[in-house]
């Protein structure tokens, strides 16, 4: 069942690398369950059951939203400076 553990192949981190066949499935923690559905093809359907808690994206959709939380902080720091040169601009009038 175990392939591979730590090994780095591209990736930021240690990955464990498990096969499973269409109908097994992975558990992580006690919470978390990854179920392989089906496999057709290249393509692998894949079902997650979690708590209500924990949130789970495609990788390319959490990608997405840590771009647009940067782009927001940034836009929210610059509307802070601006907001702090008017005041300090107010008190020197």
């Amino acid at each position: 069942m175990i392939a591979c553990i730590g090994r780095r192949i591209g990736h930021e981190v240690p990955m464990l690398i498990l096969t499973r066949k269409s109908g097994e499935a992975i558990t992580i923690g006690q919470d978390i369950k990854i179920t392989v559905l089906a496999i057709q093809g290249k393509q692998v359907k894949i079902g997650i059951s979690a708590p209500e808690k924990v949130e789970v994206y495609r990788e390319e959709i959490f990608k997405k939203i840590q771009k647009e939380n940067i782009r927001a902080s940034m836009s929210l720091k610059a509307d802070i400076q601006e907001l702090a040169r008017i005041i300090k601009a107010s008190k020197g009038k």
